[in-house]
């Protein structure tokens, strides 16, 4: 397949395995190499935005066991342009759950890893405020070098962090919004300058009716300028699953041990 066809790439052999789905896969044109641009990125910078579609696992559901999460990213066309598996043991997803400390891998349409996102655990049973319960997106890219961080910042009201560079220096900020629970409505995560006062991109929590309510299947759409620097595209993009986990993957129900 020739960089920048036209034609639908189907998925090839790689590193990790192919995504199971039950209708063939069509990829997002594979760009030409770009300078001065990470390898695999090259799809982000032709986009100003992309939609994070969560795998639903009806068997967590009725089961009550934490499955590995997975994602589709897919442009406006409904293309694939990525496709990321949660890596962690069992032990892990299922006694931390959703505070569970996990390695999120990013795959091309050739299988190969093109990005890593991990975030350690942290103790929450300390004071709230206390800079050590707070949680942060380690972003690699390729995998091994790290481009930036995501780091949390304690806020009374809505949720607040910082898009960092590789030297923890602050780049941009995204605000939540006051309640990310309320039922019929987006949640939108607005990405803005340093100094509060350009709004630089979103990352919104789309509803998605019954599904959203009974569900961690999440749909977020996410919007960047099409000119902005493809790293801290790359960096919005991960703070969207830190954003997922933290406030809407949900844990599945625990079976009652006891029997009447």
């Amino acid at each position: 397949m020739q960089a920048g066809g036209s034609h639908p790439i189907q998925y090839q052999p790689g590193k990790y395995p192919a995504p199971q789905h039950s209708a063939p896969i069509v990829w997002m044109p594979m760009p030409t190499v770009m300078p001065n641009c990470p390898p695999g990125l090259e799809y982000l910078a032709q986009l100003d935005n992309i939609h994070v579609l969560q795998h639903f696992e009806s068997l967590e559901m009725i089961t009550g066991f934490e499955t590995n999460n997975t994602y589709d990213i897919k442009n406006n066309l409904g293309q694939m342009v990525y496709f990321v598996t949660e890596d962690t043991v069992d032990y892990t997803r299922n006694a931390y759950r959703t505070l569970r400390p996990f390695v999120l891998r990013v795959t091309d349409c050739m299988g190969r890893e093109i990005m890593t996102m991990q975030r350690p655990f942290r103790c929450t049973c300390c004071c709230f405020c206390c800079p050590s319960t707070r949680q942060e997106l380690e972003v690699q890219c390729p995998p091994g070098v790290t481009i930036g961080f995501v780091a949390e910042h304690w806020n009374l009201c809505r949720a607040v962090y910082s898009i960092q560079n590789e030297k923890k220096e602050d780049m941009m900020g995204v605000l939540g919004p006051c309640s990310t629970y309320g039922c019929g409505s987006d949640s939108v995560f607005e990405v803005i300058s340093l100094d509060g006062v350009s709004s630089i991109g979103s990352i919104t929590r789309k509803w998605n009716g019954v599904l959203s309510a009974m569900s961690d299947a999440d749909h977020f759409e996410i919007h960047f300028p099409l000119d902005l620097d493809v790293t801290m595209k790359a960096m919005i993009f991960g703070a969207c699953f830190l954003i997922d986990f933290m406030y809407f993957e949900s844990s599945p129900p625990q079976r009652s041990s006891t029997h009447n």
